[in-house]
């Protein structure tokens, strides 16, 4: 029987000095994890001034990018991918456990509480275990798939147990800071619909502030464990070297060519250990245009092409 846990961090006190760590409790709703754990949340002032997306900063200099530290009262975790609407907003995103108020054993996502939209999000990097870092920017959480589904009163167990997904939306003094890149490997160049089989191989950039903002440690490729057909195609467990640990949660995943396939959610603790399991973007993307109210809400490709490198 599988278990699994949130991924989030909870805060400490707040001093002057900001939220400097959190309690293991919420860090580990910041990564992903249950027996595999699951991930968490975000936000911050919505932006007025619509984007132009052909304009997006240069990735080997840009702030805000998929991969980013993004830290909710103290609750860190990782930006996945950068998403536009039809009024040319701009949006990062990470799991909705991240903003979750529960304990890390809370993954169902139709039954725990989470922070409401209108919380505010900053975007930092060289966050620590004794500090937040440096903040880069802010943003405004928007969506969030956990409140969506308490709202709708969903019910179906796969779509509560992985769809796991909130938008930030970045403030409008910060857009130019912003690239849709993954750091390291490129892409996205699109998202992935096929699933997984078992021993594909996986992509991700995690940026866990365990890991003290030591960027080379952040890169990981794996292989997929192959899909359960009773998860209705919502998950995708799989193994990377390393796995991702809390502060990873809502990181990116590309499948081969650099499709976007999902977004860190969980970490297995038994039957597998160490394993970690991604709900499936596609899905989580298609709710979201259903019942978020964004118009015209899509992916942005990566403006690097997507090299394996490893």
């Amino acid at each position: 029987m599988s278990t699994y846990v949130t991924t989030r961090r909870t805060p400490t006190p707040r001093t002057t000095e900001g939220d400097p760590f959190m309690h293991l409790q919420r860090l580990l709703g910041a990564v992903g994890g249950a027996v595999m754990l699951t991930a968490a949340v975000l936000s911050a002032p919505q932006a007025t001034a619509a984007q132009d997306i052909g304009q997006w900063a240069p990735a080997a200099t840009a702030k805000i990018h998929p991969g980013t530290m993004m830290y909710t009262e103290g609750a860190q975790c990782t930006a996945n991918f950068v998403y536009t609407d039809s009024a040319g907003n701009v949006y990062v995103g990470y799991a909705a456990h991240c903003a979750g108020t529960g304990s890390a054993t809370d993954t169902d996502g139709c039954q725990a509480g989470s922070l409401p939209l209108g919380t505010r999000v900053s975007f930092n990097e060289g966050g620590s275990l004794l500090s937040e870092g440096t903040v880069l920017g802010h943003g405004t959480l928007v969506y969030s798939s956990w409140l969506t589904m308490k709202s709708l009163g969903t019910t179906d167990a796969n779509t509560c147990a992985y769809n796991d997904l909130a938008l930030v939306k970045v403030d409008a003094g910060d857009l130019s800071k912003v690239n849709p890149s993954i750091p390291f490997w490129g892409g996205p160049t699109g998202i992935d619909i096929d699933g997984t089989v078992a021993g594909d191989r996986v992509w991700t950039y995690g940026n866990s502030s365990l890991r003290a903002g030591i960027s080379q440690l952040s890169p990981h490729t794996g292989i997929s464990l192959g899909d359960d057909a009773a998860d209705g195609g919502w998950s995708h467990p799989l193994y990377t070297l390393t796995p991702g640990v809390p502060g990873d949660s809502g990181s990116a995943f590309l499948s081969a060519g650099g499709k976007a396939i999902g977004v860190l959610s969980t970490l297995g603790l038994a039957p597998l250990p160490a394993s970690n399991n991604i709900g499936d973007l596609g899905k989580e993307l298609a709710f979201a245009r259903a019942h978020s109210g964004i118009s015209g809400l899509q992916l942005v490709n990566g403006t690097e092409p997507f090299d394996p490198v490893l």
